[in-house]
């Protein structure tokens, strides 16, 4: 693909600055124990306030997990890398846009996945790295922290500084061929 080094990564132009941000980042499985400063924190948070929802409803319910009580009970639930704080991202299906012509269509979940992206994103911009966890017990988080019956959790998403040797999984720069995902017609 045109733009890319030897290495995979996108050379940088003002133009690729994005396709160079989304391609370098990576999911970290290796955190420090360095904590996130309070002030990329709020921005990492504002990146989720600013992200597209349906209709503009935005039905996102962040809750961000920093005590250390806090992180053992999330952690014993879903082991985090070793992160020192995550986020858990749901959406709440009282606000959530319904779809008129795909009955039983709640566009909550869609929605927290974008949220998670812009924060995914900014975060790494950031020099901080995260993880998009998807595979947990949404009703044991639900549980464990109290939430309200309408707040679905989707995501969650651990942040913190990469160790010095953390490193992208072997799968990272591979891609489908832009032919296969791409039809015009």
């Amino acid at each position: 693909m045109a733009g890319l080094d030897k290495s995979g990564h996108f050379n940088t132009s003002p133009i690729m600055d994005f396709l160079k941000l989304a391609t370098d980042r990576y999911s970290v499985r290796e955190f420090s124990n360095r904590p996130v400063e309070d002030e990329k924190l709020e921005i990492i948070l504002k990146a989720a306030q600013v992200a597209p929802t349906a209709v503009n409803y935005q039905p996102q319910k962040l809750y961000v997990v920093k005590s250390p009580e806090a992180m053992e009970r999330l952690v014993s639930i879903r082991p985090l890398f070793g992160a020192p704080m995550a986020i858990i991202v749901c959406y709440d299906d009282t606000i959530s846009w319904k779809s008129p012509l795909n009955a039983g269509h709640d566009g909550g979940e869609v929605d927290a996945a974008i949220v998670t992206t812009h924060m995914m994103l900014q975060a790494w911009e950031l020099g901080i790295g995260s993880c998009w966890i998807g595979a947990f017990p949404p009703a044991a988080v639900a549980s464990a922290f109290g939430l309200p019956a309408n707040e679905h959790p989707v995501a969650i998403l651990p942040l913190g500084y990469p160790t010095d040797n953390c490193r992208p999984s072997d799968r990272h720069l591979k891609y489908r061929n832009l032919e296969d995902i791409i039809r015009i017609i």
